[in-house]
């Protein structure tokens, strides 16, 4: 430990006359400035306590800590939650939001974000409405469903369904299908808050249709299938489909419910993506369908429950449905992002997920091929190679699923693959790549052409500070 540099390090009260400290007295509270300054020198000081013997005088000198929490004032002006630039190839990254919004979408959003709205209001009688009908409507007319209705998310909406449906009561329900998801919320856990009794079937990778006959008892209330969206079981497996289910239900007078999460409207099996979609389940006989806003169906987050009327309006007058409500800019996203599905073309186009998606193998080469040309106008001094690679949907969606993807592989001589990568996700607009094989990997799949010359800015800046 070198003292010497401890007597040296500035005070709180000289860094706070410094004039470029002074300057953010306008914009930030004088707790937030005299915190920032404290964090910078108790930072320095744990490092020259912890004896770091290639730290100098340079390291307390006044002008570079005052240049330190400049840093750190303008980062306390940033918002937490922020925008991103993705550069992982993974269409639905949880950690960075999952689905994007539709420019659709974002202007419903938009439009009622910063003024009043018809939430609970009906303009033709003037009287209260239901917020329900909002989204409603849409959805039956996308889906086939004779009603429907969202709540917050996905697992709120297994909640709700097995509450109103089978409270007090056994739900059936194989044990390769009992799945986790994110955040270590599990099935079983939700049917037990649901009050519903979990009754559970079969083995991990092979349940048949006669075992859940063979389950059904006078406190029977309904048969669960959950889509494992998340995970593939493959080999010597067997499951029972939604049509069996069906005619198993009928035979008993059990409701069939599906929880099927990722929301796929559109077949997307000619793009290599293997996933069951919502209309599919209600061909085969589903009573009640579950799924969530934000995955493969593209819109805001959100657990979207459709099916039969009678099993929906009692949803509806449960209590929990006040719980899980969402608000109005979740139903205004909603409403738009159903409403593009009125022609599924034109809905792979216009819905950032499903254009993702679909993108051909040319395309995504002309845009690697106009990403590199945009970074290397800048004269930066990195090596940059195209090539192909194998992506996966994310967001618990299409586990079994590869997609071809075009990547750009960046080095630069000064700078390590991690190092590269940390300095892209620093500031106001943080650019996410991954690494692999020891190189910086930025996937032009999930790359918006206007984000191009950005990136390109960036890391210029990035060669010229080294």
């Amino acid at each position: 430990m070198d003292s010497n540099l401890l007597r040296k390090l500035p005070k709180v009260d000289d860094l706070l006359k410094a004039q470029p400290v002074a300057d953010f007295s306008g914009e930030l509270p004088h707790e937030v400035i005299t915190d920032s300054i404290r964090k910078v020198i108790d930072g320095k000081r744990e490092k020259i306590l912890a004896g770091d013997e290639a730290l100098d005088e340079s390291f307390v000198a006044y002008d570079n800590v005052v240049d330190e929490v400049v840093t750190v004032l303008n980062f306390c002006k940033i918002n937490s939650l922020r925008r991103v630039i993705n550069g992982t190839g993974v269409v639905l990254h949880t950690n960075l939001g999952r689905a994007n919004l539709s420019k659709a979408a974002a202007a419903a959003v938009a439009a009622v974000a910063d003024r009043y709205s018809t939430l609970e209001y009906d303009p033709e009688t003037g009287k209260r409405g239901s917020r329900h009908t909002h989204v409603e409507e849409v959805i039956k007319k996308v889906t086939g469903a004779e009603a429907a209705m969202v709540v917050n998310n996905n697992a709120a909406a297994t909640m709700i369904c097995l509450a109103t449906m089978g409270a007090g009561k056994e739900v059936i329900v194989s044990r390769g299908e009992l799945v986790e998801i994110g955040g270590s919320f599990r099935v079983p856990e939700i049917m037990s808050q649901s009050g519903a009794i979990l009754a559970e079937i079969g083995t991990t990778n092979k349940t048949k249709i006669s075992d859940y006959e063979k389950r059904i008892t006078e406190n029977t209330g309904a048969l669960l299938k959950v889509h494992t969206s998340n995970y593939k079981i493959i080999g010597f497996t067997e499951e029972a489909t939604i049509a069996q289910l069906r005619e198993l239900g009928d035979k008993y007078g059990l409701p069939v419910i599906y929880d099927m999460g990722s929301g796929l409207m559109v077949d997307l099996t000619a793009y290599g993506i293997e996933e069951p979609t919502v209309k599919d389940a209600f061909a085969q006989g589903a009573d009640v369908v579950l799924f969530s806003g934000d995955k493969l169906l593209g819109g805001a987050q959100g657990g979207v429950l459709a099916g039969k009327k009678e099993f929906i309006d009692k949803m509806k007058k449960h209590p929990l449905a006040r719980i899980l409500r969402v608000d109005k800019m979740t139903l205004a996203a909603m409403e738009a992002t159903f409403k593009a599905y009125y022609n599924e073309e034109q809905a792979k186009k216009e819905i950032p997920v499903l254009a993702m998606l679909t993108r051909s193998q040319e395309d995504l080469m002309k845009a690697a091929q106009t990403l590199k040309r945009t970074i290397a106008r800048r004269n930066a001094g990195y090596e940059i190679t195209i090539a192909k690679d194998k992506g996966m949907v994310g967001g618990g969606s299409a586990p079994s699923s590869f997609i071809d993807n075009i990547i750009l592989k960046i080095t630069h001589e000064k700078f390590t693959s991690q190092q590269l990568a940390a300095l892209l996700r620093k500031g106001e607009l943080p650019i996410v790549g991954r690494i692999h094989e020891e190189q910086l990997v930025l996937d032009v799949r999930t790359i918006f052409a206007d984000e191009y010359q950005l990136i390109a800015d960036k890391l210029a800046a990035i060669a010229a500070a080294k």
